[in-house]
């Protein structure tokens, strides 16, 4: 990890998040949701992200895995 990185950014870091973390896609705000899965990738609903295999990228605009950001529940 790297200073590169914006503050909450996953950057491949599953420290940063947990099996229900939403994350979201930092060049065109595609939310990834473990409950919804990804119909795309044929991913199955209950997936966390850290669960996604490696060659999963962004469904809508193909950005990488660490590029996406964590969402933070409040």
């Amino acid at each position: 990890m790297t200073a590169s990185f914006f503050d909450g950014s996953y950057g491949g870091d599953n420290a940063k998040i947990g099996s229900a973390t939403r994350l979201e896609c930092k060049i065109c705000w595609h939310v990834y949701d473990p409950e919804e899965g990804d119909d795309y990738w044929q991913i199955p609903p209950g997936t966390s992200f850290a669960e996604l295999p490696p060659h999963w990228s962004c469904p809508n605009c193909d950005g990488s895995r660490k590029d996406f950001m964590v969402i933070k529940d409040d």
